[in-house]
């Protein structure tokens, strides 16, 4: 009898995790389904200050982590909200208080926003440890970064009623994470890519140690309908990198850091920086798709269906079949599209077509090499 009762509550939480999953789809790909055309809309960006109030985080010798990421969060806002003027600022805190772990993503759903960043500072067993690095949604492909998922999961556990509320999971338990297997972020390929942004900014303008890019369950992230990265800044268990974090000048430069990511990322969603053709393409040639690749001094629509930190081989067992993909290159980034259209409305059509496969593909405009802003791109042609 036990054994049944049993079995039949954990059937419940399979349905429960099961719905879950689900309403997180559906919300994602209706996020997904309106980001063409960014019009005059701004970029709404929501950061995040993580834990405070009765959760302290990760404790130093002289400090504590809740402090040192807030400074951080509203430096970056600052510099965000002065130096990026189509941009909008969004905290999840803004003082000493305790947002549950899923208010946080709620506040960028209910938003709309359109990048979420949430920033922490790191704690490890060995003060030698050092360095800052970037999360993005994932499983964790090692114990390490497994362990720093749970340690910024179990502020679930500070929260009241939280079995309800996380629908049973616990972050302490392994188990609880196969969760996160069973999904794929929709955002996954731009989150990359700001994080891999943030990293390099860490590494050649803040000198400090590249940790990487890595991927993890962390549920703020997992419940997030937009880019989302989770910012490890530097280990507060580290003597040296704890008087940095709480230097007035090391919050200045990691701040400074984390907004010059945010600004290449939009100017490159926007269609602002440039890029270099993969020196595979050639001109006039027809592509497998069918579609005839116009000569690069006239303006031509691609779909951004990828990016990555390091180079995939544009094979179609790579990219769901496709055999069009082209390779392009910008800020140490790979980027990879396919089809080329001579108008907008052609693109957007086959973004359409392939949205099951690339949730998160956007139409780009591009001539002599250069990416351009597209909605610029859209009202010339209004007007010829």
């Amino acid at each position: 009898m036990h054994s049944e009762i049993k079995n039949g509550k954990q059937r419940t939480n399979n349905i429960y995790l099961i719905e879950l999953i689900i309403l997180f789809f559906v919300a994602t790909l209706v996020y997904a389904s309106g980001t063409d055309i960014r019009n005059d809309k701004k970029w709404v960006i929501v950061i995040d200050a993580g834990h405070g109030g009765k959760d302290p985080g990760a404790i130093g010798s002289m400090s504590r982590e809740k402090d040192i990421v807030l400074a951080i969060a509203l430096k970056t806002g600052n510099y965000i909200e002065k130096n990026i003027p189509n941009a909008k600022v969004i905290y999840t805190r803004r003082t000493d208080s305790f947002p549950e772990l899923r208010d946080r993503a709620n506040i960028a759903n209910k938003n709309k926003a359109d990048l979420f960043i949430s920033i922490h500072a790191n704690w490890a067993k060995q003060k030698s440890v050092r360095g800052a690095e970037t999360y993005v949604m994932g499983v964790a492909k090692d114990k390490q970064n497994l362990e720093v998922a749970m340690k910024e999961n179990e502020v679930i556990l500070l929260e009241n009623d939280h079995t309800t509320k996380y629908e049973g999971f616990d972050p302490k338990s392994e188990v609880s994470y196969i969760m996160f297997s069973l999904t794929q972020k929709v955002f996954l390929e731009q989150s990359i890519e700001l994080a891999t942004l943030i990293q390099k900014e860490f590494r050649e303008r803040v000198n400090r140690n590249d940790r990487d890019v890595k991927q993890a369950g962390f549920w703020v992230l997992f419940t997030t309908t937009m880019p989302s990265v989770l910012v490890e800044t530097g280990f507060i268990t580290n003597p040296t990198e704890e008087k940095f974090l709480n230097s007035s000048q090391g919050q200045d430069y990691l701040a400074s850091a984390i907004y010059r990511a945010c600004k290449q990322y939009i100017n490159e969603i926007d269609g602002k920086s440039g890029i270099s053709w993969d020196k595979n393409q050639s001109e006039g040639q027809v592509g497998s798709s069918g579609v005839t690749v116009i000569k690069p001094a006239e303006t031509i629509f691609k779909v951004q269906i990828a990016t990555s930190a390091s180079p995939v081989e544009t094979r179609p067992d790579n990219f769901s079949g496709l055999e069009d993909v082209v390779q392009l290159s910008s800020n140490g980034l790979y980027k990879y599209a396919s089809g080329t259209f001579s108008n907008y409305d052609s693109a957007a059509t086959y973004r359409k077509k392939i949205e099951s496969d690339f949730p998160d593909a956007f139409v780009i405009a591009v001539k002599n090499n250069k990416i351009l802003p597209l909605q610029e791109v859209l009202e010339t042609n209004k007007l010829k």
